[in-house]
């Protein structure tokens, strides 16, 4: 038997598969966040082995034939961490290391010419042409791009509750949401302050108000208007980039129900659509499909288990 390993190391969260030769997983696991241009190369690769070890449990690693790491934020540079932890999971070979576009377009189809539409905590649309990337739009980063993605989600949700506080206006329900997020209450002006604070301190916990502007969506003017620019923004960055083949969702912001897939959705009616679930399940069959070639097992493959 031999094995075939990928990975699908992002802003917030790794992680790891481990599938068989039919596209059976055999292994899965976890962990914190995996971008190092985010989190420095230490933070990420410990975060990589942790779901990779996790991953491998009760199996073989001298069995990997092939394995291939998509990782958001890395450059060339970042090769000789992979190198050095594979080693140090047992695994002869070091992975390809591929952006997290290439794995999270291939966890969507098979087709070697599409578009990809990612808005996980970053946003970015690339299309594809022989499975290879031809054109990029956004991706930019937290700071200078990223529209509509989970940081400028939960950036834009924080801005309008901290101004609601600043301006006396009416709270509604994204300013109690964002409120208790950041563990603050009493007056207005003091509990904006507070949150600024805490923001500056940690961009992290900005990015994760994103699922209260969600929440708050359907009761509330502030964030439905911007979960609707989001979608906007989405999806004329698509826009710029798609020519044909199929146009496919992934990250987390977009794959999973909500209401800016539901209006992305909407704007991309006409369209062929599909949706990624698992970044590591797309790398593990382009792992595959290195060694051994199209297996027609895609489907197997990125199946959610």
């Amino acid at each position: 038997m031999i094995l075939f390993a990928g990975v699908d190391a992002g802003g917030t969260t790794t992680r790891a598969a481990l599938h068989a030769a039919d596209g059976t997983r055999l292994g899965y696991g976890t962990a914190g966040p995996g971008n190092p241009a985010a989190h420095g190369d230490s933070v990420a690769g410990a975060a990589i082995e942790q779901a990779l070890r996790r991953a491998l449990d009760g199996l073989d690693p001298s069995l990997v034939a092939a394995s291939v790491a998509g990782v958001a934020g890395a450059d060339d540079g970042f090769a000789e961490v992979l190198r050095r932890v594979w080693t140090a999971c047992g695994i002869a070979a070091p992975p390809r290391l591929v952006g997290d576009v290439d794995v999270a377009y291939a966890a969507g189809t098979p087709a070697p010419s599409g578009t990809l539409l990612l808005a996980g905590t970053g946003a970015a649309a690339a299309r594809f042409s022989g499975r290879a990337v031809a054109a990029v739009a956004d991706g930019l980063g937290w700071l200078l791009g990223d529209e509509g993605g989970g940081f400028w989600i939960g950036r834009a949700g924080v801005r309008a509750a901290v101004r609601a506080l600043d301006r006396g206006l009416p709270y509604g329900l994204l300013v109690e949401l964002v409120s208790a997020h950041f563990g603050v209450a009493g007056e207005p002006r003091r509990r904006a302050d507070r949150i600024v604070r805490l923001a500056q301190a940690d961009r992290m916990l900005v990015a994760a108000a994103s699922p209260l502007v969600a929440e708050a969506a359907a009761g509330d003017e502030r964030a439905a208007g911007i979960v609707g620019e989001a979608a906007r923004r989405l999806a004329a960055t698509a826009g710029r980039v798609h020519s044909e083949g199929p146009i496919v969702l992934a990250g987390g912001v977009l794959a999973a129900d909500g209401p800016v897939r539901t209006a992305v959705m909407a704007l991309l009616t006409g369209r062929e659509v599909v949706t990624a679930r698992d970044g590591a399940a797309g790398a593990s069959w382009l792992a595959a499909l290195d060694r051994l070639g199209d297996l027609g097992a895609h489907g197997r493959f990125t199946a959610t288990a």
